[in-house]
């Protein structure tokens, strides 16, 4: 755990971004440092993602708070990306929600996933043998994005489902994520997410560097009401190689339902498993 500790301790000695719009530049290349970075693009995509699941309809303010983008830039990105098909504007509220133009984008990608349509049914037996919902996940920046969950039977489960965004920083999905890439990658995102939340980053370092610790020691990564009190969860990384872009599988469910302890003597074993399965339909 040292090498990795000291890894992180040395992220504590870059300077904080002292306003938004830094925190803002440390997101995406700027003009000035990369000529051939399209920033308008890059603008117009972020307001595309503050779409999140449950969220139809957003005004330009809150689009503007999102992006941390002045109102009138937001408000010339919407008016185009309407013009093109991947907003749709609602005369009688003002605001928008995404257009088919988007939704294909998104719709085509997922089917598209080989890793979703091989790993469905292994994690459809594990969530209907311990009633958990179990999901994969992969990073969209700071963010973790579900891309397929499967229920058991329950009655008792998560509100999280395709197309849902969790922080990477304090979920078991995100810190798998995490504690599953090299040192340099790893690096980049923290130094960003101790940018953005300088106050909680003490507490944020500590889970993630266990998290590192865990998964070399037990094979997964946990956050047990670190997140949210009512949730836990444990998540293992899926490295697929070049070919298919790097995943998480999880298992979480209402803490009310099982104890840590439980997670970590009867579910993980399962999880495990059910990674390994999917590396070998994956590879067949």
């Amino acid at each position: 755990m040292t090498s990795h500790s000291n890894a992180l301790d040395e992220i504590d000695k870059q300077a904080v971004a002292p306003n938004p719009d830094e925190a803002l530049d440390a997101k995406s290349p700027s003009e000035g440092s990369d000529r051939q970075f399209v920033t308008a693009l890059a603008r117009g995509l972020e307001v595309l993602r503050c779409f999140r699941s449950g969220e139809e309809r957003l005004g330009n303010q809150q689009l503007a708070e999102r992006c941390r983008l002045p109102k009138s830039t937001v408000t010339r990105l919407t008016y185009t990306l309407t013009k093109i098909g991947y907003l749709h504007h609602d005369q009688a509220s003002g605001r928008y929600r995404l257009g088919m133009a988007a939704l294909g984008i998104g719709g085509s990608t997922l089917a598209r996933l080989e890793v979703k349509e091989k790993s469905r049914s292994v994690l459809q037996a594990v969530a209907e043998s311990t009633g958990l919902q179990l999901s994969l996940g992969v990073r969209d920046d700071l963010s973790m994005l579900y891309v397929d969950t499967c229920h058991g039977n329950s009655i008792v489960t998560l509100q999280l489902n395709v197309g849902s965004r969790i922080p990477i920083s304090v979920t078991a999905m995100g810190r798998a994520c995490l504690a599953g890439m090299d040192e340099v990658s790893r690096r980049d995102i923290l130094v960003r997410i101790r940018a953005l939340d300088p106050v909680k980053w003490p507490k944020i370092k500590t889970g993630i560097q266990q998290a590192i610790v865990d998964l070399a020691e037990h094979g997964c990564c946990v956050s047990f009401s670190e997140w949210r009190t009512e949730v836990h969860g444990i998540g293992i990384p899926l490295s697929l190689g070049s070919a298919l872009p790097d995943m998480v599988v999880t298992a979480a469910g209402p803490a009310m339902t099982r104890t840590r302890e439980s997670y970590m003597t009867e579910v993980r074993p399962l999880l495990i498993s059910a990674v390994q399965d999917i590396k070998r339909r994956l590879s067949d």
